[in-house]
């Protein structure tokens, strides 16, 4: 649990370009260890008006990890061994609704996971755990990004459904038009297993889905063009920039734990006995999980 009174750290998982804030200083790349195994890239610490801030390209610089081969669980377990307490997840989609054009923001709140080829849990034979994942986005942030959105005059829309496909091809027309008979509003291919791995990490996580076309349903998507496409993208990244750099500071005021219960998403979780606890899983999970396993 974060203690009241530290200092909130604010992690930001998302594209290259979106470190690279007016304003950012004292920055530096460092490698972070994972007993999971290799995150992505080093990590990016700076301070932003006094705030401290750490980035994580999720495909590594240059975007050389698709999104199936990302290890995610050494991804959340350096970020929290750095200390983040908060994480943005900053991510390109596709919409599945008429009303979300290009360009537009989504605070997403649900996710259906379709993915199958991914280490989905910190936990496993030796050391299990069962984390609440009904709410799997944190209202705390979500509405401070909804705020900030609003103030920077940023389209967007607070809530949706985030459906998680494994990629990396992109989805056939039955797909699609099933997803949007579920009701789904976005389709990406990588907030989970992210999403869930924060929470058994106790870290607080907001997505923000940027819009950069439709999906294959759409009866215009095939006249899409490259150029708009990466059109749409440099202007979600200057966008996501600023939303990163406006919201920042209001998640820095927090002075307790979260109200929502992230940073201690783990008080009841762990089912297995301690005296039949694997030594080798409780050492690898030693950031994850230390505050209740060393309790």
């Amino acid at each position: 649990m974060t203690a009241p009174g530290t200092p909130p750290i604010i992690g930001v998982i998302g594209g290259s370009g979106i470190y690279e804030i007016d304003g950012l200083e004292n920055t530096r790349w460092e490698k972070v260890e994972s007993s999971f195994g290799e995150a992505s890239d080093e990590l990016f610490f700076g301070e932003l008006d006094g705030v401290q801030m750490v980035f994580l390209p999720r495909h590594g610089r240059g975007h050389v990890i698709p999104p199936a081969s990302v290890n995610y669980r050494a991804n959340i377990d350096a970020l929290k061994r750095a200390g983040v307490s908060e994480i943005l997840s900053v991510s390109a989609c596709g919409s599945l609704k008429e009303e979300l054009d290009p360009g537009t923001f989504v605070i997403a709140d649900q996710f259906i996971d379709r993915t199958i080829a991914r280490e989905k849990s910190f936990f496993g034979p030796g050391l299990v755990a069962h984390v609440g994942l009904g709410h799997p986005v944190c209202s705390r942030l979500g509405d401070a990004l909804e705020a900030s959105a609003k103030k920077l005059g940023i389209k967007h829309q607070r809530g949706g459904t985030y459906l998680a496909m494994e990629g990396p091809q992109f989805s056939t027309l039955a797909e699609s038009n099933l997803y949007r008979s579920w009701g789904c509003d976005v389709i990406g291919m990588t907030n989970m297993p992210e999403a869930k791995l924060a929470r058994e990490a106790e870290i607080c996580y907001a997505t923000v889905a940027m819009v950069t076309d439709f999906d294959c349903w759409h009866p215009d998507h095939d006249h899409v063009t490259v150029d708009s496409i990466i059109k749409t993208l440099l202007e979600n990244a200057d966008k996501g920039r600023s939303l990163v750099r406006e919201v920042a500071p209001v998640l820095a005021k927090r002075a307790d734990s979260c109200s929502d219960g992230c940073h201690t998403a783990l008080d009841t979780a762990i089912i297995t006995a301690p005296d039949a606890r694997d030594p080798a899983m409780l050492k690898q999970l030693d950031a994850v999980a230390g505050r209740v396993l060393n309790a």
